[in-house]
């Protein structure tokens, strides 16, 4: 189950990419702003990563205008591991090596199209399992 949440500025990428996930059969939960006026990111981002952390949700995807400041906050809360990516190499990257369960963009930043396959890359790439990768994980979340 995928969690995916905006806020006004990410409102018609989440919908395409609503459309993406229910072509494709995959299973989500909108946590996110379901309109075009302002509206305040941090609520959508924790809404997301309290679904990932009640295991209510296996990832989230997360889109606010540049994708910083909702990656900022997903990533203050424990066990997540939030990648900002505007591009496929990324996302690959991230899944493969930091086994990253929450993936932000920005709306303002990328079109619509390209989000889609960064997605698609970030949904279809299993984490390498190499142990290298394990230890730096657990590194990272080291108090």
């Amino acid at each position: 189950m995928i969690a995916i949440g905006n806020d006004h500025t990410g409102y018609e990428m989440k919908m395409a990419i609503i459309e993406y996930l229910e072509k494709n059969g995959i299973e989500y939960k909108d946590f996110g702003c379901g309109k075009v006026d302002a509206s305040d990111y941090p609520v959508y981002a924790k809404a997301v990563c309290k679904a990932i952390q009640n295991k209510e949700c296996d990832k989230g995807i997360l889109i606010c205008g540049t994708g910083i400041g909702i990656s900022i906050t997903a990533n203050k809360m424990k066990g997540i591991r939030c990648a900002l990516c505007h591009d496929c190499f990324s996302a690959e990257a991230t899944r493969l090596h930091n086994d990253a369960n929450v993936l932000a963009m920005g709306a303002r930043v990328i079109g619509i199209g390209h989000a889609i396959k960064i997605v698609d890359t970030f949904l279809n790439t299993e984490f390498s399992n190499q142990e290298r990768h394990i230890r730096r994980i657990e590194m990272m979340e080291e108090d």
